[in-house]
């Protein structure tokens, strides 16, 4: 199903879009790591464990220099919603359940169990770094701390960069480096967190793939 999962949506939305999806997808035994550094990941962690609702802007850069953006909405768990500003025609919705990835200009959207796709972990009630992730590099600057992860996983093998803001541990970008060096980056910024949130936003049409099947 995580091979199935990762081929279909890569012919449906791309290499950056997929970028953006499996950016979070990040599992394998933690290195050792400096008691700093340890230090680092568990304030980290506290401040994504506060965090129960957000939303904001995002822009994706793509590997071959092409940039898209929208906005997306998040609460945890299980809920987020990626809704891509024209001329892209996508909208990435977890209610809880299940993932879709539809198509509106096509009108057409696929859905898979959100427990087998990559977006299970930043949607999970609980995260942590040292745990859940294979951490091989953790740099803390005066004004940005950058957490390096070693992403091997049947959806995608490579290199995700996370970069925090020192001061409040705000989530300000990440990159995903793949096997053949390619990378995609994603900005968020405009981020309000621990807002209030509209239920509706997180909503898929399961009957639309019914409908599409009769077509």
């Amino acid at each position: 199903m995580l091979t199935h999962f990762a081929s279909r949506l890569g012919r449906f939305i791309g290499r950056p879009v997929m970028a953006l999806v499996l950016a979070i997808s990040v599992a394998g035994p933690a290195v050792a790591l400096s008691e700093t550094e340890e230090k680092t990941l568990q304030d980290l962690n506290s401040y994504f464990n506060s965090v129960k609702t957000m939303h904001g802007d995002f822009i994706q850069f793509g590997p071959d220099g092409s940039q898209s953006d929208g906005k997306f909405y998040m609460a945890r768990p299980g809920k987020v919603r990626f809704y891509y500003n024209k001329p892209s025609v996508l909208d990435i919705v977890a209610d809880g359940k299940s993932v879709s990835v539809r198509d509106r200009k096509l009108n057409t959207q696929d859905i898979w169990p959100l427990g087998q796709t990559p977006l299970r972990f930043l949607l999970s009630d609980t995260i942590d770094l040292q745990k859940d992730t294979n951490v091989t590099n953790v740099m803390v600057e005066e004004d940005l701390v950058t957490v390096t992860i070693f992403d091997k996983t049947k959806f995608n093998s490579g290199t995700l960069t996370l970069i925090f803001d020192a001061n409040d541990y705000a989530l300000k970008q990440w990159t995903v480096t793949d096997q053949q060096g390619y990378d995609t980056s994603v900005a968020v910024y405009n981020v309000v967190s621990n807002g209030p949130t509209n239920p509706d936003l997180f909503k898929i049409d399961y009957l639309a793939n019914s409908r599409q099947s009769r077509n």
